[in-house]
């Protein structure tokens, strides 16, 4: 960027930011200006208009510049400043890990609601990613035990790094391999098990918004040919890992909740399927307790 080009305030380089992306397509181009100069800067949103007549250093007039170079390419802004807020928390995120969405915020209120009245209660957390759930139950319940599952090592160390950050390390243990195998052997009963696993339809995948179809992990997002290969194995082996008056979370697709049910009746362990919608009226969430 030649130096009589670059924006002097960050006023100027809010507006030159917004006026790149809008110009590029980028359906917010306002929020996503606003998101990315809070990354560069530090400042909170209200404070960049406050701020408007300060002074922008080359430096971070540069970084914006390349942040906005690779939002027009359709990165995820998440990705590009490497954080989003989820329930209230500052989550790293990397390419490694899907991006946290306000669905899974709502699976982390159903698990505290699930925890409340029970003492110590144990917590599996299955397809963990960024650790989001794992880590935000960790918070808001210091008396539990969390056992966090991913198959992936390069979200794990997302997820530790997330935990550490965050001050509860200490209270989550971190386990490398496919669903339930890593915790064979260690005599874990959970009170509840969670998970947002991967439920989007393979076929369904390449017609994903490019922000998830170019850049989100596939083996995160690709739930097989009906969207359920990991839910069936999670929902039948659940039961085997499950405490007497056990339950089970997970986060489900749109128009899987009907499958899910069937899924869960066929095992014969769980009382009747109860689903959670979200906050645009989709069935979110299953609830399974134990019989």
């Amino acid at each position: 960027m030649n130096d009589l080009e670059r924006p002097r305030t960050v006023g100027q380089a809010l507006e030159r930011a917004k006026g790149d992306l809008w110009e590029a397509g980028l359906p917010e181009p306002g929020p996503e200006a606003e998101y990315l100069l809070m990354g560069v800067t530090g400042l909170k949103r209200h404070e960049l208009y406050l701020a408007a007549g300060q002074a922008l250093g080359a430096e971070d007039a540069e970084r914006l510049a390349a942040f906005i170079e690779r939002r027009k390419r359709r990165e995820p802004v998440q990705y590009i400043t490497g954080e989003v807020e989820f329930h209230g928390l500052s989550i790293a995120v990397a390419p490694d890990v899907l991006v946290p969405r306000p669905e899974t915020e709502l699976l982390v209120d159903e698990a505290l609601k699930a925890c409340k009245g029970r003492a110590a209660p144990t917590v599996i957390d299955l397809c963990t990613g960024s650790g989001c759930v794992a880590v935000t139950v960790a918070i808001e319940r210091p008396d539990c035990r969390v056992f966090a599952v991913d198959l992936s090592e390069a979200a794990l160390k997302v997820a530790g790094g997330n935990a550490r950050r965050l001050g509860v390390a200490g209270r989550v243990t971190f386990l490398s391999g496919d669903l339930f195998a890593p915790l064979e052997g260690r005599g874990v009963r959970a009170d509840l098990i969670v998970t947002n696993p991967p439920y989007v339809p393979t076929g369904d995948i390449e017609g994903l918004e490019p922000e998830v179809r170019d850049f989100e992990p596939r083996v995160a997002l690709d739930g097989g040919p009906d969207g359920l290969d990991v839910l069936r194995r999670i929902i039948s082996g659940g039961p085997g890992h499950l405490a007497p008056g056990g339950m089970l979370l997970a986060e489900i697709g749109y128009g899987e909740a009907e499958g899910v049910g069937e899924i869960a009746a066929a095992t014969g362990a769980y009382g009747p399927a109860e689903f959670i919608k979200d906050y645009s009226g989709v069935e979110r969430i299953v609830r399974l307790s134990l019989r």
